[in-house]
């Protein structure tokens, strides 16, 4: 299946195709709005800071033995039946995924909601291995059906709305046209279940890893993710390495802290805890459990203490819901598997700035993501940290840092620094600058790209105040 794509080499020319869409804009306004207040309802009995405090100290407390944690986890999972992979980076994953299925002969997959197999193009490895791999999850589903990628991390199809979610049911599977959304579901659920029990493998997610009992926890609302985990006689489980919690305790704040900050619930309608294949006497679950732990750049961020913190995330969007940039122009403008704040502090790191260069500047710096990040990422911070690196007056240790460092423009700064501090030269350039003041172009990119560029005063301050002076001297 071709899959339209977007590039994040092109995010000035793809946010600029968002705003001129008005359908686009109007989905994700009336969107984002539903789901800021329905997070508001959703804490307006909690201590809500008090409550992300403890998420935040639980994922810094994992982070700061995840090696460790890592290990146990392997050790419990191994002992519980669950068979454990390590991968370096996404092209490994998916070699790994497509071996469990060649060992099973498997000709077809199902597949639960998963952001980091969107992250290493899990489906169309699958699918030039001769392996269909179909989506579950309903947005990922009709995102799947319309050829395109998700646009938001938790609610994949956002962009669309019920006109033309009845248009592309209809078109790509022969539904009924109609504006009634039980109806559209129910044929979607019908169309799925046959699925289901079909597929050879099944692939999910974890939305947390807990070391201690080696358990996979998923969070879903439809159920998906408990039939793909659980009919097809193989689960393979894919997460990124930071997942991974120390104990079982941690799980329940969260918990909390992800239903609410990502679509307003207090519990999701599905909670599931997957400890180990079908035991002897049991009648349902898969034969085989797989559990494959994907790295793909996480150590490099985690050898950073700052930008150790990206880490932390928990997957819930509330950036993204909450971000004036994302609103206006939604996900697909981004051109990568985590739009938003969020992915504009990851994928720097997982695709490298010289990809990526624009998206730390693709933010206001208002300060809205790290108000509501339910784990207290400073996204705002590290935005700054990533702008630096792309300059080149950061650490270096970000992959292509430096991208954006201009040579002709390093050089300008260096003499304005000079100048600056050189009370003669400074005062001998302005009035110079007074002078050739009609010379001054109208452009000076990119500073000009968005602002006007300001022309030097005919007559300087100091020149008219020594006027104003000598004026009343001679009164």
């Amino acid at each position: 299946m071709s899959v339209q794509t977007y590039s994040p080499r092109e995010f000035h020319r793809q946010a600029h195709d968002a705003l001129g869409n008005p359908q686009i804009r109007a989905n994700f306004r009336r969107a984002m709005d539903g789901l800021m207040d329905k997070r508001g309802d959703a804490f307006s009995d909690w201590d809500v800071e008090t409550l992300r405090e403890l998420g935040a100290n639980i994922r810094l407390r994992a982070l700061a033995k995840l090696p460790d944690l890592l290990e146990q986890l392997e050790a419990n999972c191994e002992a519980n039946g669950i068979k454990v992979h390590w991968a370096t980076d996404g092209d490994e994953a998916c070699e790994i995924v497509s071996d469990i299925c060649a060992r099973h002969e498997a000709k077809s997959v199902i597949k639960g909601k998963s952001m980091v197999t969107e992250e290493m193009h899990l489906n169309a490895h699958l699918e030039a291995a001769g392996i269909e791999a179909l989506e579950s999850d309903l947005g990922e589903y009709l995102v799947q059906l319309n050829e395109q990628t998700p646009s938001h991390i938790i609610m994949p199809a956002i962009h669309l709305n019920t006109d033309e979610i009845s248009d592309i049911l209809h078109e790509k599977t022969g539904t009924e046209r109609t504006r009634n959304v039980d109806t559209m579901t129910a044929a979607a659920r019908a169309q799925l279940r046959e699925r289901f029990m079909a597929a050879d493998v099944g692939i999910s997610g974890v939305n947390f890893a807990v070391a201690e009992t080696g358990t996979l926890c998923l969070v879903e609302n439809e159920g998906n993710g408990r039939m793909t985990t659980t009919v097809p006689p193989v689960h393979v489980a894919v997460t990124g390495i930071e997942k991974v919690v120390e104990h079982l305790r941690d799980v329940p704040p969260l918990y909390s802290l992800l239903t609410r900050s990502a679509t307003g619930q207090h519990v999701t309608t599905y909670f599931n805890m997957i400890n180990a294949p079908r035991q002897a006497g049991e009648f349902d679950g898969p034969k085989e459990v797989h559990l494959v732990l994907v790295d793909n750049g996480r150590s490099n961020i985690y050898q950073d203490d700052e930008l150790l913190d990206t880490l932390r995330c928990i997957r819930c969007g509330a950036c993204m819901n909450h971000c004036p940039v994302y609103t206006r122009v939604g996900g697909h403008a981004y051109g990568t598997t985590y739009p938003g704040p969020i992915g504009s502090i990851l994928m720097p790191h997982l695709i490298g700035l010289e990809e990526t260069q624009d998206l730390p500047s693709a933010s206001s710096l208002c300060g809205a993501c790290g108000e509501v990040c339910p784990v207290k990422i400073p996204i705002p911070d590290l935005l700054v940290r990533l702008r630096k690196e792309a300059v080149g007056e950061g650490r270096g240790n970000v992959p292509g840092a430096g991208v954006k460092r201009n040579k002709k423009e390093l050089a300008a700064w260096k003499s304005w620094q000079w100048a600056a501090t050189h009370p003669g030269v400074w005062r001998s350039g302005l009035t110079m600058a007074s002078k050739l003041r009609a010379l001054m172009p109208a452009k000076l990119a990119p500073w000009t790209d968005y602002r006007t560029l300001p022309q030097p005063a005919k007559t300087s301050l100091h020149t008219l105040v020594k006027r104003h002076h000598a004026k009343r001297g001679q009164e």
